[in-house]
């Protein structure tokens, strides 16, 4: 083992400016240094060898941010939103982190981080933290390294912490089970009442906000979604099983969620999204939900980080010259998929054949 960290500084040869991962989080959580912050989160992408000291050194020092996730489909405003509540919470005196997923080409793994382009008017200002993740790949809206992304800007000392998704469309919920409070964006003229009541993203909202207000039709959409919250209220449990539900529940103390306009390119509307936000906050704390759904939120991330040490224990099937042995048979119709499977999961097991 290396004396200093072991990912390359910022030119080949050179020493990384922390000596140790403890020196590095001191830099980060004490000094509130931005350079360590980036540092931080570039070593949780990398997937570092130091990755699990830092999050042991992180954990005493998390779960204190409040966690706002804005999603909706592409083209509704998500990061001039993001952007009109990062000047809202600075103007209260809160510090802001920002977390913008930008998609990555499934072909070379690139992405063009652009949510950052919309954002410039943040960039100078030291209580505001802007980081642009890839999601390589990841479904769901999100990067898989968010949520340790995310415990690094908490234990940092942000107040809030802002994450925006990709913004894929109506499967995009993975950010319920991440964030305290899910905002969920629509606008007028992509597409018609029945868009507020199909199942998926508009369930996981605790605030739906009607931005771009200005434009026609924007009056039929917040009535349609008014209609749609009423309606899901008088069947119950937003007229699904909540237990078993893939996202958080949303009707201990039955919270009904609040519908806003805004324009956030002039900022109409964001004082009330703030409000709204305050007060399911509120709810949270009053009703034990804020602690159900941080321990949900802990259980997925053990869940993920376990699922990936069995993938990397187990190597990449694709590489073996049984899975393309037992996919010939499947094709052939020797084998089932299910039997094959088990016979291919008894080969990386090292176990018995059943």
């Amino acid at each position: 083992m290396t004396s200093r960290l072991d990912t390359p500084g910022p030119a080949a040869g050179r020493p990384a400016p922390y000596g140790s991962p403890a020196e590095l989080v001191a830099a980060a959580v004490e000094d509130r240094s931005p350079r360590a912050v980036a540092r931080l989160i570039s070593l949780v992408e990398d997937s570092s060898p130091w990755l699990r000291e830092i999050s042991r050194l992180l954990a005493p020092r998390t779960a204190r941010a409040e966690v706002v996730g804005i999603t909706g489909s592409p083209g509704v405003g998500k990061s001039t939103s993001t952007s009109a509540l990062v000047a809202a919470f600075r103007g209260a005196g809160r510090r802001v982190g920002v977390l913008a997923v930008d998609p990555s080409s499934p072909f070379t793994g690139g992405a063009l981080l652009g949510d950052r382009v919309r954002m410039t008017a943040h960039t100078t200002d030291p209580g505001v933290y802007i980081r642009s993740l890839a999601s390589r790949g990841h479904l769901g809206g999100l990067s898989w390294a968010t949520p340790q992304v995310l415990r690094v800007l908490d234990a940092a000392g942000y107040d809030v912490v802002l994450i925006e998704t990709v913004g894929v469309g109506q499967a995009e919920v993975d950010i319920a089970s991440l964030a305290d409070t899910t905002l969920v964006l629509l606008a007028p003229g992509m597409g018609d009442g029945i868009q507020a009541a199909k199942a998926g993203i508009l369930e996981i909202a605790d605030v739906l906000v009607v931005n771009k207000a200005d434009r026609p039709g924007a009056d039929d959409t917040y009535r349609d979604l008014k209609n749609m919250v009423a309606l899901s209220r008088a069947a119950g449990n937003g007229g699904r099983d909540r237990g078993a539900a893939p996202v958080p529940a949303r009707d201990a103390g039955h919270w009904v969620p609040r519908v806003v306009r805004t324009v956030a390119a002039d900022g109409s509307g964001v004082p009330e999204v703030v409000e709204a936000i305050t007060a399911h906050r509120g709810w949270l704390a009053a009703t034990g939900e804020l602690t159900r759904r941080r321990e949900r939120r802990a259980a997925d991330e053990i869940e993920q980080i376990a699922l990936g040490a069995l993938r990397a224990r187990f190597g990449d099937p694709r590489g073996t010259r049984d899975l393309g042995t037992l996919a010939q048979e499947v094709v052939a119709g020797r084998l089932d998929p299910w039997t094959a499977a088990d016979h291919l999961l008894a080969t990386l097991t090292g176990g018995t054949e059943r």
